[in-house]
């Protein structure tokens, strides 16, 4: 952690639940929960990323994330994981709702199908992880949900039609749970990342042009990277937030 990151002390020893945290941003997340002493948990379905990530933060650290291989579109599953940190690390204080796909698609070439398999990765997954998660938080007196939604929705993107439409719902999904888990204590907030330059936009969507472009418009004339959305979920997650819930805070250096 650098040694100028904040440091939560509300953090320290909370279980973090984390989806698709092995690469991109959620392993910026998975990072930074790490060096705040938190027990984290990540699901994703990229072996190779996630293994790596944590040898490194056992090679930097002495301890590690437990890692566990997971396809988010089955719920079942999804929840036996959920379940089983429960059992075996403790009740789950925080919840990452981060996996995603943006993968680009025309409208006119949607199916019934595809609709489908696009709202059971980017939509539906989130519902049933916060089912599974608030009940542990019921159990331990609170916690926090984070829901990552997309500055997609309000720059209205093209070439994306179906992954706009369910960023967009998760912002209805995050204000009702708010106002329903409220009297348990547990608080669920947006957080909505600009363009990110990770690894995946840059291999497949973003190039030199597209990323002059970007900053131009970007009030803050930066590279938005990973490590520049971990530090609000660190605080969504932390002590220092108990009074917000049913918001929606964006990272995007300007950009929406």
């Amino acid at each position: 952690m650098n040694q100028q990151s904040a440091r939560y002390a509300s953090l320290e020893q909370r279980v973090v639940f984390i989806t698709g945290g092995g690469s991109g941003i959620g392993a910026s997340l998975t990072r930074a929960f790490h060096h705040q002493g938190a027990r984290v948990v990540l699901v994703d379905i990229n072996d190779t990323a996630s293994e790596a990530l944590v040898d490194e933060l056992r090679a930097e650290t002495g301890a590690a994330p437990r890692y566990h291989h997971c396809d988010i579109r089955d719920v079942a599953s999804l929840k036996q994981v959920i379940h089983a940190t429960g059992q075996n690390v403790g009740p789950i204080h925080t919840l990452v709702n981060n996996a995603a796909n943006d993968d680009r698609h025309s409208w006119r070439e949607v199916d019934v199908a595809y609709w489908d398999e696009r709202m059971s990765l980017n939509l539906r997954p989130m519902f049933f992880a916060a089912q599974a998660a608030a009940e542990q938080m019921i159990q331990a007196g609170g916690g926090s949900i984070i829901n990552f939604g997309s500055v997609s929705v309000r720059m209205a993107l093209g070439g994306l039609p179906l992954y706009v439409t369910a960023k967009a719902a998760i912002h209805g999904l995050t204000r009702s749970l708010a106002r329903d888990l409220g009297q348990y204590n547990i608080r669920v907030n947006t957080l909505v990342p600009g363009a990110v330059m990770t690894e995946r936009q840059l291999e497949k969507w973003i190039g030199p042009d597209d990323e002059a472009a970007i900053q131009a418009r970007q009030c803050l004339k930066l590279r938005l990277e990973p490590q520049h959305i971990a530090p609000t979920a660190l605080f969504l997650a932390s002590a220092e937030s108990q009074a917000m819930t049913g918001q929606e805070l964006s990272v995007d250096a300007g950009w929406g």
